[in-house]
């Protein structure tokens, strides 16, 4: 009955869905673009032995490398089939096509609505689904039971706030998570609070994100940059969120330390104007990324406005604060940052990666700060006594390595599932 309450009141939110692809294609044109397949309707006809993989945006996606790579060398006679429900999630997939052609399918996952997910499914003929993290789609579940298709939830996390939302729904949730066939925790705390809300094959085998090693050309990008800047000390604010800018921005212009760069880059894409306009308005000289140009003597801001380059810029940094992290936004990944070699500051919120953010700040790679302003206090403080910050730096790759190996232990996971599914 909680799923049937569920479909309908999805049913008559769907003009409401429609308006906001519509407002969000404003700034980002590819929301209007595959319509058809947000409701199940696909045209190419699809490969045979397909791996499902959903990896709803790009962090998702970028986490989920290793495992494609890990699955395509494990299972050659398999396709991995790739799905997001944003373009910046597809176009971040798009990098892997070129790197598997032929073995790589990109579409986007119909909205959780019966018949769509009916369609998806009998399309595809999927011999395995993952859900890639906090991915809950009750009909998308209730459809793959149904078919007999073992799906799991991998690289699952749960904070203790998501676990009071989903709590509120115990008829709709615990059904969704006790079909599943095998749920892969990030840590142990997320497997004991998605148990305490119905999973039950639940598993702990680490964060991927630990296993994504960063692109040797991202890298070499950032060293040129760095040789083409010179010496100036640079403090990166990496994928920031609503609100956070400003108050960067603010505390930065407070900041004495000689000759500082802040590198500001949203997290997304559809905000970069507006925070160019926030840079304008403070009469702070900048750049932009897009145009080109690298920062010049008299630049204060460089505004990192492009997609796909964080390891770049983290490359180039001497120190970033996360983003999200200084308001309740849960957030973003620090584990990138470690693996760069770039040492972090965590604001508050940083409860999407609490277990990463404890262990980052237990090995030295990362400090913890109130607020903006004791991020800017701190930030110039170690910018101005290099020993500290190059024994942070040192901790990065202690940090990283004692936290990889996740890619293993879930494919062993899915060794089981398709001993599970040739049973069917």
């Amino acid at each position: 009955m909680s799923r049937l309450i569920y479909s309908l009141l999805f049913y008559l939110a769907m003009p409401l869905v429609w308006l906001r692809l519509c407002w969000r294609a404003r700034k980002q044109p590819e929301y209007l673009r595959q319509l058809g397949e947000r409701h199940g309707h696909y045209r190419a006809p699809p490969p045979t032995r397909l791996i499902w993989l959903h990896a709803v945006s790009v962090g998702e996606t970028r986490a989920a490398e290793p495992l494609i790579a890990a699955l395509l060398r494990e299972y050659p006679e398999h396709s991995v089939l790739l799905t997001h429900m944003t373009p910046t999630g597809r176009a971040t997939g798009k990098e892997l096509l070129a790197r598997y052609p032929g073995r790589l399918t990109q579409v986007y996952l119909p909205y959780d609505l019966p018949a769509a997910c009916g369609r998806f499914l009998d399309h595809f003929r999927p011999q395995l689904g993952l859900l890639m993290e906090t991915e809950l789609w009750p009909n998308m579940i209730e459809a793959c039971r149904r078919r007999g298709l073992p799906l799991a939830l991998i690289n699952a996390r749960l904070s203790a706030r998501s676990q009071r939302g989903y709590a509120r729904l115990p008829g709709l949730i615990r059904p969704a998570l006790s079909a599943l066939s095998a749920v892969a925790a990030q840590t142990a705390a997320d497997g004991e609070r998605l148990q305490q809300i119905g999973a039950r094959q639940v598993s702990v085998c680490g964060n991927l994100k630990f296993d994504v090693a960063p692109a040797p050309d991202k890298l070499q990008q950032g060293a040129t940059w760095r040789q083409a800047i010179g010496t100036r000390p640079i403090w990166l604010a990496a994928s920031t969120r609503e609100g956070e800018e400003a108050l960067i921005l603010d505390a930065f212009a407070t900041m004495t330390t000689p000759d500082l760069l802040l590198l500001l880059v949203p997290r997304h894409p559809q905000r970069f104007a507006e925070v160019a306009d926030l840079i304008a308005q403070r009469r702070l000289a900048f750049c932009r990324r897009s145009a080109g140009e690298l920062p010049h003597r008299e630049t204060r801001v460089w505004l990192g406005d492009s997609m796909g380059e964080m390891a770049a810029y983290y490359a180039l940094a001497d120190l970033a604060v996360i983003g999200g992290t200084l308001l309740p936004f849960g957030g973003q990944n620090l584990i990138e940052a470690a693996a760069c070699g770039c040492p972090v500051l965590l604001g508050p919120h940083d409860f999407n990666f609490a277990e990463a953010g404890r262990n980052a700040i237990a090995s030295g790679a990362a400090r913890r700060v109130a607020d903006v302003g004791e991020a800017a206090q701190v930030a110039a403080d170690l910018l101005q006594e290099r020993p500290k910050l190059l024994a942070m730096r040192d901790a990065t790759a202690t940090f990283s390595l004692a936290h990889r190996g996740a890619t293993l232990r879930i494919m062993a996971l899915i060794a089981q599932l398709r001993a599970i599914r040739t049973a069917y």
